[in-house]
């Protein structure tokens, strides 16, 4: 189980680190040819959502990797998690269904992992 629990944690935490990094260093031009969205809200907010990504990144590995206040794990999780539910909801809200799936498929993972860590 352990090692399950890790391979879903690496898989999450990539692609919250590429999600992540996109947010934070792209310029809003090129943020707008990838998430049309973004050009709706203030840079600033796409910022702070990309800096959260990336830190629920690192509280996703680090702590269990370290063995230092593991904790930390399944709460980053769980902040990744909510991260999801609430890109569910704008996805439904904006009609965009094709962006739902790979959402549900993140947050799934994320509350595996969550799951895992604490009943572990």
């Amino acid at each position: 189980m352990n090692i399950a629990l890790w391979i879903a944690a690496v898989l999450v935490a990539l692609l919250f680190v590429m999600a992540g990094t996109n947010k934070v260093i792209k310029n809003r031009e090129d943020l707008a040819t990838m998430l049309p969205s973004t050009m709706e809200y203030p840079l600033g907010f796409t910022r702070f959502i990309g800096i959260a990504e990336l830190l629920g990144a690192i509280g996703l590995i680090a702590p269990q990797a370290t063995g230092i206040a593991p904790i930390l794990t399944p709460i980053a999780t769980i902040g990744l998690a909510i991260i999801m539910a609430l890109a569910v909801v704008f996805h439904i809200k904006r009609g965009e269904s094709k962006a739902i799936g790979m959402n549900l498929i993140i947050l799934a993972l994320s509350l595996f992992v969550a799951i895992g860590r604490l009943a572990g």
